[in-house]
């Protein structure tokens, strides 16, 4: 971990200090251009930038080719920002570029969506290479030995505290973030949480919560929400250095199971869905969460950027694994995404940010 040491072709403290007041006064745009609004193009000839098939640690839930679905074409889509052309990923400079470092992203399901979307972009580019995995408690590590690079996954849904208590159960802990711990030195993170919020019944992972030391049965959700990121941002403005981190937000990834939304009024899922949205904005709008989440980064003083994916997302109601998924026919998912897909298009937002 550690500084950033300044010898090529390694990332310098100076290159990243730069990039860092990028991120503090930046507005979606790199080099003049926004990267986040932008078309879907069909590009079968350069996409898409892997063979699920050649990474075999990518998870049965994102399988979706080797699950049976038949058809390719979601695969084959290019994002095209509206003002300039992205640079095309290129997994060995960014391997020489994060050599000896270390990256973690750090939420729920849709990091690890990223995460595995990242390792298998990077595998595919260097497959000789030697790799380890390994998983301690939550944290997932894929170590490509030869570089020395650790791309890290640790799994914490809320970024908050959720705490066994003898007299409540699972106690979410809205001001509580110890598992912060795990976070400190890292040289690249990548921060995400929204999926879980709204669950309720057998599928809410917590008893209660506790907010300025009072325990609720229940809250307002995005009330909640809201309080844990900023929990997190005092967090990041008490923690980090910006001279050793870069810190980024993975923005609000989209489900799509109302048709209704892009259109398609009979349409009660994602499944059957061959086509992205052809357009660059979708006619059931943004997601309030965004608004939340932009309204708490604004307060950061540590740079903070947002990969600001949830546009380009929703118009890729083909992108989900629907009946392809972890549950089979049974088991619709349409909030996370097929790999070869649309988190490789986040990864390759990234790529372009710190190139």
């Amino acid at each position: 971990m550690g500084l950033w040491v300044n010898t090529s072709p390694l990332i310098s403290s100076s290159f990243f200090l730069v990039l860092a007041l990028f991120f503090h006064h930046g507005n979606g745009a790199i080099h003049g251009c926004d990267l986040f609004t932008g078309r879907w193009v069909l590009d079968p000839i350069s996409y898409p930038l892997y063979n699920a098939s050649g990474c075999p640690f990518i998870e049965r839930e994102f399988t979706c080719q080797k699950n049976g679905r038949q058809d390719l074409v979601y695969t084959q889509y290019r994002w095209q920002p509206l003002d300039c052309t992205m640079t095309r990923f290129d997994g060995v400079k960014f391997l020489e570029k994060f050599r000896g470092k270390s990256i973690m992203f750090v939420g729920d399901s849709l990091s690890r969506n990223q995460w595995q979307s990242l390792t298998c972009m990077l595998h595919s580019a260097v497959p000789n290479a030697k790799f380890n995995i390994t998983r301690v408690g939550d944290v997932s590590n894929f170590e490509f030995l030869d570089y020395g690079v650790k791309v890290m996954l640790d799994r914490s849904v809320f970024l908050v505290d959720v705490v066994m208590e003898k007299n409540f159960g699972r106690v979410l802990k809205l001001d509580s973030i110890e598992g912060g711990k795990l976070w400190k030195g890292v040289d690249m993170l990548i921060f995400n949480t929204w999926h879980w919020w709204n669950r309720r019944g057998t599928n809410q992972p917590w008893d209660v919560v506790e907010v300025d030391g009072v325990i609720k049965k229940d809250i307002d959700r995005m009330v909640a929400f809201e309080r844990a990121l900023n929990t997190w941002a005092r967090w990041v403005d008490t923690n980090i250095d910006p001279a050793k981190s870069l810190v980024f937000f993975q923005g609000i990834s989209p489900s799509h199971y109302n048709g209704t939304s892009w259109n398609e009024p009979k349409a009660k899922n994602c499944l059957g869905q061959k086509q992205p949205f052809l357009g660059t904005k979708y006619p059931g709008g943004l997601p309030p969460a965004l608004d939340v989440l932009k309204k708490v980064l604004s307060t950061v003083k540590k740079p903070v950027k947002l990969l600001d994916i949830t546009m380009l997302s929703l118009l890729r109601k083909d992108g989900h694994p629907s009946m392809y998924g972890l549950g089979g026919p049974t088991g619709m998912d349409c909030s996370h995404w097929c790999l070869a897909g649309v988190p490789d298009t986040w990864n390759e937002i990234l790529y372009n940010i710190i190139l």
